[in-house]
C-alpha cells in the first residue's frame, strides 16, 4: 500500500512539473527577447531565428521547392501574388525552442503589408520539425504548410549597394499559431535588426530578394541563423 502510495505521490510530481515546465515554455520562456545587434559588414540579415531548409535562385513560375511528387512550390505560391523577376529564395524553419521575433532585413521602409488566411485550415509543420531535427535532406520534403498555410507578406524597400532593393519577408503560422503579429504601418521607416513583428508559436520565415548579379548567398541548407544578425546575402 505504502508503495502504491508512493508511486502515485511520484507519477504527480511528474505531471505537475511537466506541466509546470510547459507554462513556463509557453508563457515566458516563448516570449523572451534577447538583444542583438546587427552586424557592422554590409548585408541583407536574417528576419528570423531558426535553420535554414531551401536557398534557390529561381525565375517566377519556375519551382522553388518540390514538396511532393506532384506537388511544387513557386515563388508566387508562397508570396500569394504575381512576380516578374527572377528571386533569391531562403527559407528559415523556427522551432518552437527558438526566439520567435522577427527582425528587419535592411535598412528602409515599409511598402506593403498583406494578410493570406489558409486554404483550408493550418497544417501542421511537423514533417519540418523533424527533419530539421535530424537533418535529413531536403528539410521541406511533406511540408504543405510552406504554400496552404496563413502567412503575412511584409515588403521592405531600401538602398543597397548604391541601388534600391526590395525585400519580402513572409511570415508563415503553423496549425497552433494565435496571431502573426506586424508592429509597423506602410510608409514607416525602418531600420536593419529592428523588431518588426512575430510568429505566436510554431512557423516559418522566408526571405525573398531580386536575383541580382551583384548579390551573392552566405548560407545553405541545415544551417542555423540568428535574426538581425547573420547575414543571409551579401
Amino acid at each position: 500500500m505504502e508503495v502504491h502510495r508512493l508511486n502515485i505521490v511520484l507519477i504527480t510530481a511528474l505531471l505537475l512539473g511537466l506541466l509546470a515546465a510547459f507554462l513556463f515554455w509557453r508563457h515566458v520562456w516563448f516570449f523572451r527577447n534577447p538583444p542583438r545587434q546587427p552586424p557592422v559588414a554590409k548585408g541583407i540579415v536574417s528576419p528570423a531565428d531558426g535553420t535554414v531548409v531551401y536557398v534557390r535562385r529561381v525565375a517566377p513560375h519556375q519551382a522553388v521547392v518540390v514538396i511532393k511528387e506532384g506537388l511544387a512550390a513557386t515563388v508566387e505560391d508562397i508570396l500569394k501574388q504575381h512576380v516578374k523577376v527572377p528571386k533569391i529564395v531562403i527559407g528559415v524553419f523556427m522551432s518552437p525552442l527558438d526566439v520567435h521575433y522577427n527582425r528587419v532585413p535592411l535598412d528602409g521602409s515599409v511598402v506593403m503589408i498583406r494578410h493570406h488566411p489558409a486554404q483550408v485550415e493550418n497544417l501542421f509543420m511537423g514533417a519540418m520539425q523533424l527533419r530539421t531535427l535530424f537533418n535529413w535532406l531536403p528539410l521541406y520534403k511533406g511540408s504543405r504548410h510552406i504554400i496552404e498555410n496563413e502567412r503575412k507578406v511584409t515588403l521592405f524597400e531600401g538602398q543597397y549597394r548604391g541601388t534600391p532593393l526590395t525585400a519580402y519577408v513572409v511570415q508563415i503560422g503553423s496549425r497552433g499559431v494565435n496571431a502573426i503579429d506586424s508592429y509597423y504601418d506602410v510608409g514607416d521607416e525602418v531600420q536593419r535588426g529592428a523588431i518588426f513583428g512575430m510568429i505566436r508559436i510554431g512557423s516559418q520565415v522566408d526571405l525573398i530578394v531580386p536575383a541580382r548579379d551583384d548579390l551573392a548567398v552566405r548560407v545553405r541548407a541545415g544551417d542555423s541563423v540568428r535574426a538581425g544578425e547573420t547575414i543571409l546575402v551579401k
